[in-house]
């Protein structure tokens, strides 16, 4: 039975087989790989513990859409299906295109199937635990991404129990949102669009920054993304990147794709009367207070706006490309007294959203792979197990990696590796007990 979430509880053990690739997990990231080892006639499993498509399905707002273009999105042999390459695929016409790969790449997926423990014995096999049974594997592809448990800050502990709270997760429209103000912690990409979503809806919204960048949307006649696909910007890697490893932890610039696209500066909003706060400090029940450093964190914000447009001023004079000239950004409100406290009862805030992203969580991997914050080592998805392997993580490799613009390229990579030890180990002779 497909199921939406993890089953509730493990059915007893099924079988227990054998298969030379089993990839963890059914989404765009694992079924890319699917589609090179099919390709390259590699037997191999998947077991994906939802739904496809689940995540951009139940765990999305109503209104969401792709910030970056549909022209990006180029999944392996399979590129945007739609009429309007330039656009921005909303949330049902995403689960459709990922749902169409699917079908394309005709894996062989077991849906519902929740994998509880990945292990290595003594023979150098991977032994896995899953709701379906128990596995052997020659290699294993974790392609479960990172974003796994919403990461709430303790301090939610301390707000009233009277206010409603939710993660940007399990926020879908305005209706949803009891009657009366509404505080959003965090300004990375989840935050600000759910901040546009409730501001446009016509509902008095509070937001305390974060240390998100911003972009800007259209430049000098063209999308900024495409100026820096053009400039060769989305095939950095980490290993080119100034920050080297360092780049996996900053946050993603936000701008949004609702409406055909455009920028969105906190500095409009609170124009136009939304409140905006620095970083959340204290919570002591309904009394807040935040750092003051609202006006130091709208400056940054700016700097990186103001330096990508000046990246593509230089792109255009240096290639002597005829574009239009644009006018130097200015901001429409500047901060004038730092607000360093809130009363959430006297502002009739009833609702707290945190917009404070995700935490990984690769506790089902019972193997020394891991640094001390959990993430995974690796080389592009490679890790220093053999037959071990993570994809869909970002910056795996290059800032499309994670996104539907450089997944097809991790997915090679990986497959390619995992294809050299299947083949080193066909001509060996090595036994391969197939499940039936």
């Amino acid at each position: 039975m497909i199921v939406e979430g993890a089953p509730d509880k493990a059915p007893a053990q099924q079988f227990k087989g054998h298969v030379p690739v089993l990839i963890v997990g059914g989404g765009q990231a694992g079924l890319s790989v699917s589609y090179h080892l099919k390709q390259a006639g590699i037997e191999h499993v998947l077991l994906e513990k939802n739904r496809i498509g689940f995540s951009w399905r139940s765990e999305r707002w109503d209104s969401f859409c792709l910030v970056t273009p549909n022209w990006q999105c180029a999944l392996p042999d399979f590129p945007y299906q739609g009429t309007d390459p330039d656009g921005f695929m909303l949330k049902d016409q995403i689960v459709d295109y990922v749902e169409a790969f699917a079908k394309k790449v005709d894996a062989p997926i077991h849906e519902g199937v929740a994998v509880t423990a990945v292990r290595r014995n003594e023979d150098g096999l991977f032994e896995i635990e899953s709701t379906m049974g128990a596995w052997t594997a020659d290699q294993v592809v974790m392609a479960i991404s990172g974003y796994h448990h919403p990461s709430i800050p303790r301090q939610a502990e301390r707000l009233p129990l009277a206010t409603k709270q939710l993660h940007s997760r399990d926020y879908k429209n305005s209706a949803q949102i009891p009657k009366g103000e509404i505080l959003i912690i965090g300004t990375g990409q989840s935050g600000c669009q759910i901040a546009e979503d409730l501001h446009l809806a016509g509902r008095k919204v509070h937001i305390a920054v974060g240390s998100a960048p911003r972009s800007p949307r259209f430049y000098r006649g063209k999308d900024a993304i495409k100026w820096l696909d053009e400039m060769g910007y989305y095939k950095t890697t980490v290993a080119t990147h100034p920050l080297k490893e360092k780049v996996r932890k900053k946050a993603n610039h936000y701008l949004t794709g609702r409406e055909g696209g455009r920028e969105i500066d906190l500095r409009r909003f609170a124009a136009e009367g939304m409140k905006v706060y620095g970083h959340l400090e204290t919570v002591d029940g309904p009394a807040l207070t935040f750092k003051p450093d609202l006006a130091k964190m709208l400056e940054s914000a700016d700097r990186t706006y103001n330096g990508i447009r000046a990246m593509i001023d230089d792109y255009i004079a240096e290639h002597g490309i005829e574009a239009p000239a644009e006018p130097a950004y200015v901001p429409p409100w500047t901060v004038t007294t730092e607000p360093t406290a809130l009363d959430l009862d006297a502002a009739n805030i009833k609702t707290v959203i945190w917009g404070t992203g995700f935490r990984a969580d690769f506790s089902m991997v019972d193997i020394p792979v891991f640094d001390g914050k959990g993430y995974p080592g690796h080389v592009r998805g490679v890790t220093p197990v053999p037959g071990l392997y993570f994809i869909g993580l970002g910056w795996l490799w290059t800032w499309g990696s994670g996104r539907f613009s450089g997944i097809a390229e991790d997915a090679r990579h990986i497959s390619a590796t995992i294809g050299t030890r299947y083949w080193a180990a066909d001509l060996a002779g090595a036994p391969r007990t197939r499940v039936a």
